[in-house]
């Protein structure tokens, strides 16, 4: 006994020693069990809030591409048709077996046996690539609807991963059936169309589950490169591509041998592809104003906007001067509470889509004076007060009167009407730089403007000729500030108007500061904007006659016009009472005199009338007169002591219409003098012209449509000696 209780004191304590290590062992290995199961987690509660943020299921839904929308004139004329061609997302359900069975045959054969990511067809990509060096793609329908609902096209080892995480998340959440109907539903078919609906009805006029076993074959070749392969552009090739789908419905076990080689290239029927988006100035700028304010959406939209077809057509008649020579034109017009009716951004849109009207950044010249006299008056100052307008002989910053022109003192209204500068700086530098500025900016300028420096009063500051215009509605309306717009201005209940009213001036100031606007025109530097009714303005030429501009309103308008050099280079012998004065003038006689302004309505689903093009409409005859094409006539508008007159000639003779015909037929009548009957003869003999341009035009347009025709019978032979071949 003693011996073994000896033994059992020897071995137990070595005992104890032996077993240590394995127990700290075991705690160790399930530490790290557990840290790695709690990493695990967190990294998949990451994982999946990221994907929730960045992966929503719900985006799937969207249209990858913004739906077209057409753009209409208030008057319902069409004048614009931007954005993609998509049409309602299709159900598995109702398509025929061989449209999905041609998808997944050349796209995805393993589909319904992978969990987004197939190894299998990863594994068969690699093997191709390294046996025949041919490329073959690997990516699943789940990867490829990850890749162009929620990333970007790169080319990356960090991409792919990203691709591949959010093609399992998509197979976690969605059904085998609803992925592939939003694949369906966004993938591009070429030709600016969208989903299988959309590629449908392009390409074969018939809806999805319509769809031949041939028809469909083609619409699944396409999704390997839309823009080579579309049928529209390539035949031949998609032709090839198909037979190809065909074969791997074969090996895939879809079709027979015999099936497949019985079906025949399908015949395209393409409606109306000739007809392309139309741009413009008005619709470049309307058009992000208008899909922040529509619902994400498949449908295809129509929206009214506030563009006004007529005046539109008179603005760009308007700017048809050629005194413009080399330089460029902008106008805009609006309501005087933001609604822009007409804008022209330039000569040509086809030539330079630049908008100088809402991109074009120059200084406004004398044009900012408005807000240096409205402090002045809100300051106390009146029209009648004396400031001098002598040279300015100290200080650093010496400004000078146009032409040197000075004299010992002048009222606010002369100095504001014959737009003194050094008057101007005198103004400023009496009532402030601050209170300036903050007029300006109480009427929605944005531009910097420098405080304390007296060259702000002769507008050296950038400005776009569209802020501009908006500040002078804001003032025409005394209600502002004005933002402008190209859909129509939302009505305010009187609960809104109380909440949200707008800032006004003080009747006596906004009274006072419109009889200096009315000066200008009246006997200032403004007088070649001078109508036959009360009209207000403010001229403005900046710095080496870089620019030149005319800012003005009458009746319900406010327009803005600017001419220039886009390469910033001096004018030569242009200021802002010439040129601008008269094209404003010329714009607001078209555009208060409603008669000259009727043009047709459109088809909204119709064809886009141009807006920014110059056309047969717009020849000039004199400095007041125009001839446009109507009917097979050419119709002269000119005016006779303020009166409109129309000129209707053909090759039979010509008569008059116009507003009060009676009377001006008998007044022409008895001013048919020599002198007078010469100038018919001209304007007749240009109409007589015009008719001649305009019937060369149609015979051309007739040989045109001959050689279309010639080539479109020449391609239908050819198709149905294939058709006879197969």
């Amino acid at each position: 006994m003693n011996g073994q209780d000896s033994m059992l004191e020897v071995t137990h304590p070595s005992a104890g020693v032996v077993g240590e290590p394995v127990n700290r062992s075991r705690h160790k290995w399930r530490r790290w069990l557990l840290r790695g199961t709690a990493g695990f987690l967190v990294a998949l509660i990451l994982f999946i809030a990221w994907l929730a943020f960045t992966a929503p299921l719900s985006k799937s839904l969207e249209p990858i591409a913004a739906p077209q929308i057409t753009l209409l004139a208030a008057d319902g004329t069409p004048i614009a048709r931007k954005g993609a061609i998509v049409e309602a997302p299709v159900k598995v359900v109702e398509l025929p077996d061989h449209v999905t069975h041609a998808l997944l045959a050349i796209e995805d054969r393993r589909f319904y046996n992978h969990w987004g990511v197939d190894p299998v067809g990863v594994g068969r990509a690699v093997w191709i690539k390294l046996t025949t060096g041919r490329t073959q793609g690997g990516s699943t329908i789940t990867q490829q609807l990850a890749k162009f609902t929620f990333l970007t096209p790169e080319r990356s080892l960090g991409r792919k991963a990203r691709e591949a995480l959010i093609a399992l998340w998509l197979e976690t959440w969605l059904t085998k059936d609803e992925i592939l109907e939003r694949y369906l539903s966004n993938a591009y078919f070429g030709d600016n169309t969208y989903g299988l609906r959309a590629a449908s009805l392009h390409y074969f006029y018939r809806q999805p589950d319509r769809l031949t076993a041939g028809q469909a074959a083609m619409l699944a070749g396409i999704l390997q490169a839309p823009s080579r392969l579309a049928p529209s552009k390539n035949l031949s090739l998609a032709e090839r591509r198909m037979r190809l789908v065909l074969s791997t419905m074969v090996d895939a076990g879809y079709l027979s041998d015999a099936e497949a080689d019985a079906i025949k290239t399908p015949r395209l029927d393409i409606r109306g592809g000739s007809e392309l988006p139309t741009g413009t100035y008005f619709a470049d700028w309307a058009m992000p104003q208008v899909r922040d304010q529509s619902e994400v959406s498949y449908a295809r939209q129509t929206v009214t906007t506030t563009l006004d077809a007529g005046l539109q057509a008179a603005a760009r008649r308007a700017i048809a001067a050629p005194e413009l020579g080399d330089a460029q034109v902008a106008l805009v017009a609006m309501r005087r509470n933001g609604e822009v009716v007409a804008m022209v951004g330039g000569k040509n849109y086809a030539r330079s889509a630049f908008n100088r009207v809402t991109q074009a950044k120059r200084q406004p010249g004398s044009t900012f004076k408005l807000f240096v006299y409205l402090a002045a008056l809100k300051s106390g100052w009146k029209p009648g007060d004396q400031i001098a307008n002598s040279p300015i002989q100290t200080g650093s910053y010496r400004p000078r009167n146009y032409g040197d022109r000075y004299t010992p003192v002048l009222t606010l209204e002369d100095a504001f009407a014959q737009s003194s500068n050094v008057a101007a700086v005198r103004l400023i530098g009496k009532v402030g730089s601050t209170k300036v500025i903050k007029v300006a900016r109480d009427l929605g300028v944005t531009a910097p403007l420098v405080a304390n420096d007296p060259s702000v009063a002769l507008g050296t500051s950038s400005i776009t000729i569209l802020e501009l215009t908006a500040a002078y509605a804001g003032f025409a309306g005394n209600s502002y500030p004005v933002a402008p717009t190209a859909l129509p201005a939302k009505k305010q209940g009187w609960i809104e108007r109380l909440l949200n009213g707008s800032n006004s001036f003080d009747s006596d100031v906004h009274g006072e500061m419109e009889v200096l606007l009315r000066r200008v025109i009246e006997r200032g530097t403004g007088r070649a904007a001078a109508l036959q009714r009360p009209a207000f303005g403010k001229t403005g030429t900046s710095q080496n006659n870089r620019d030149a501009l005319f800012v003005g309103y009458a009746g319900d308008l406010v327009v803005g016009v600017w001419v220039g050099n886009d390469d910033n280079l001096p004018l030569t012998g242009v200021t802002g009472g010439g040129l601008p004065a008269r094209i404003w003038n010329t714009f607001m006689r078209q555009a208060l005199g409603k008669s000259t302004l009727l043009v047709p309505k459109g088809n909204p689903d119709g064809s886009i009338r141009p807006q920014d093009v110059p056309d047969v409409s717009d020849i000039p005859v004199g400095h007041a007169s125009r001839v446009r094409i109507e009917n097979g006539r050419a119709i002269i508008s000119t005016e006779i002591d303020g009166r409109t007159i129309d000129l209707k000639v053909d090759l039979r003779g010509g008569s008059i219409s116009g507003d009060r015909i009676d009377q001006e037929i008998e007044r022409e009548r008895q001013l048919r003098d020599e002198d007078y009957r010469r100038l018919w003869e001209r304007r007749r003999e240009a109409g007589v012209k015009a008719s001649e341009r305009e019937r060369e035009d149609a015979k051309k347009a007739a040989e045109r449509e001959r050689e279309d025709r010639k080539k479109r019978a020449e391609r239908l032979r050819r198709e149905a000696e294939i058709e006879r071949g197969n």
